[in-house]
């Protein structure tokens, strides 16, 4: 036993290693508190709204109810369900405060251990080890997590050596094709497949034209067709598996203004090319993010192409064919793909403008340099290697220094950013402020009025609610005599946010504006009479005619026919992947008839 703890604790050593660099990536979160970036405020209020569907019972709801300041809106069916599932989930067992910091940590561990076990397939212990801990502080990796606090598409820094993993390996390779490709390699890349588009859709965009091409590129380095069929077959079972999601979102895009997220001047392909500069002031921190994110782009560019021009000099036929060629070929496609010349393609593939910025393409480039990068060190003599580790370590370092001090990425929260200021506000009943794109089409998120009823009874459908001017919100107040009469819900909107009832008593016959945007799933009864053609009013309002006397508004959303259609799908496919499951257990495999 004595003899089998050094081998125990040389197999445990690379994993607590990746395991301690993602605590120390992490450490000003834990430190400090969350860092406020750009996308944090909506993933924050996301997993509040959905932490309240859950104490409800509902564990995958459609609306969210606090955006628009209590009116709402369906970002549930449009941004995937993993992030704010986790966040969620998180709060049952974590305070509030502490959420970011442990999801951030889970991931950046995922990233490393994941990175690693893809490098073991080439390289020894250390070498994968430490392939592990540069992909945790990769550049962009920081960036995502500090910068962009953007949950989603930080889980493709797990995903995509997973995928890579996945897809490139090759269990037998003297076998016939079938069992080449379903070696038990396609269960697991399905999951991936299915992870990425559940995580962030533009994440599933970029997995899917990568297992495309590189399954492409193996085949051919090959001469075999197992990796297209492996990833034919994974691609179609994960879209199935993610159609609960995927199905709802597509169909439904008409009902929102969703073409905000590729017509914004800033989110436009053009206006992010590497080191790109635009007139007018409304660009100025548009161009600052874009020069920081293009310098980190270079520098990932450079390391990457020098340390797979190194390698494929120093590797043989058989490493190269396998792993070596499909991993180099990834960074030029991503440099290309960050300029100009590559106009045509953004245009030609299908769904690829959603990405909004090409440089959301370094995702996928930080697996393959971390690798690279590490192989390219360890051939080196121990001296000139150890110089190398210990240059990154004191850059790991003085990296997480100065994230602590917030110098680099770290952003601090305003008072009303502030977990307990979101909280806060939260419990108030205030809301906080929409996204244009799950907007209603054609209504202007800015006119959005603060501090509103539940239901407003005016004489007028179009009677405006609120003022605002220099550009602060609208906001009401019984003093601008803009309601006739006012009701209230019989429970707050967090705690009835799929089923509210009214109970009004109206003096006159008019209107009642109702705080909820108007969309196609609510389903509306006035006194048991369901409501169509609807008035429609700029600020997306529902508006609903009564008469005198007392009524009961009910209100319920319901399940639309793509959402059956969607689980189904999900269904069906879950059953095929049982199967496959199943046919890759067998020791023998799949054979050619």
């Amino acid at each position: 036993m004595s003899a089998a703890l050094p081998v125990r604790a040389r197999a445990y050593s690379g994993p607590a290693i990746i395991l301690c660099a993602a605590l120390i990536a992490s450490a000003a979160l834990f430190g400090r508190g969350p860092s406020c970036g750009h996308d944090f405020d909506f993933h924050f209020v996301s997993w509040v709204d959905a932490f309240h569907s859950l104490r409800q019972g509902i564990l995958y709801p459609r609306w969210a109810p606090s955006p628009n300041y209590g009116a709402g809106e369906p970002r549930f069916i449009f941004y995937p369900p993993l992030t704010w599932m986790a966040g969620a989930f998180l709060r049952v067992l974590l305070p509030w405060k502490r959420i970011s910091a442990v999801l951030t940590f889970m991931m950046l561990a995922a990233a490393g251990l994941s990175t690693r076990a893809l490098a073991r397939q080439l390289l020894d212990n250390a070498a994968a080890t430490f392939a592990g801990c540069v992909a945790v502080f990769s550049g962009y990796t920081l960036f995502t997590a500090y910068e962009r606090t953007a949950f989603g598409e930080l889980t493709g820094s797990f995903w995509i050596p997973l995928l890579l993993l996945f897809l490139l390996r090759d269990l037998h390779p003297d076998a016939n094709t079938l069992r080449r490709a379903f070696d038990g390699s396609a269960v697991l890349l399905t999951l991936v497949i299915a992870g990425a588009w559940l995580s962030d859709a533009p994440l599933g965009v970029i997995a899917s034209y990568t297992v495309a091409a590189l399954a492409l590129l193996a085949s051919i380095l090959r001469r075999s067709w197992a990796p297209v069929v492996r990833a034919a077959a994974a691609a179609a079972l994960g879209l199935g598996l993610a159609a609960i999601y995927i199905v709802p979102a597509a169909v439904e895009q008409p009902w929102v203004a969703i073409h905000q997220v590729t017509d914004d001047p800033g989110y436009l392909i053009e206006n992010n090319w590497f080191f790109a500069r635009h007139a007018g002031a409304d660009m100025r921190d548009h161009d600052a993010e874009l020069f920081k994110v293009s310098v980190i782009s270079l520098s990932m560019l450079i390391v990457a192409c020098a340390s797979g021009l190194f390698v494929l000099r120093r590797s043989t036929p058989h490493q190269r064919n396998q792993w070596w060629i499909p991993l180099c070929a990834i960074p030029p496609a991503v440099l290309f793909l960050q300029l100009p010349a590559s106009h045509f393609v953004w245009d030609l593939l299908p769904k690829l403008r959603y990405l909004q910025f090409p440089w959301r393409w370094l995702v996928l480039l930080e697996t393959p340099m971390a690798i690279l990068f590490a192989a390219s060190i360890w051939p080196l003599r121990l001296r000139f290697r150890r110089i190398f580790v210990f240059a990154f370590a004191a850059a790991a370092l003085l990296f997480s220094t100065a994230s602590f001090y917030g110098l680099l990425f770290y952003h601090d929260c305003d008072e009303d950013d502030s977990p307990y200021g979101v909280i806060s506000t939260y419990y108030a009943g205030d809301g906080f402020e929409g996204m244009d794109e799950y907007a209603p089409p054609g209504v202007d998120n800015s006119i959005a009025p603060l501090d509103l009823p539940m239901a407003c009874l005016t004489s007028s459908p179009s009677t405006v609610l609120g003022v605002g001017s220099g550009g602060v919100p609208p906001a009401w107040s019984p003093d601008q005599h803009s309601c006739l009469a006012t009701y209230d819900a019989d429970q707050p909107a967090r705690l009835a946010s799929q089923h509210i009832r009214i109970h009004a008593h109206p003096s006159i016959a008019g209107y009642l504006i109702l705080r909820l945007r108007r969309y196609p799933a609510w389903q509306i009864r006035v006194g048991g009479v369901l409501q169509h053609q609807l008035f429609q009013r700029e600020d997306g309002l529902f508006v609903v005619p009564v008469s005198p006397g007392p009524v009961t508004i009910a209100i319920d959303w319901i399940n639309t026919p793509d959402i059956l259609i969607g689980r189904t799908l999900s269904a069906v496919s879950l059953l095929l992947f049982v199967g496959l499951w199943f046919i890759e257990r067998r020791p023998t495999g799949p054979q050619v008839s």
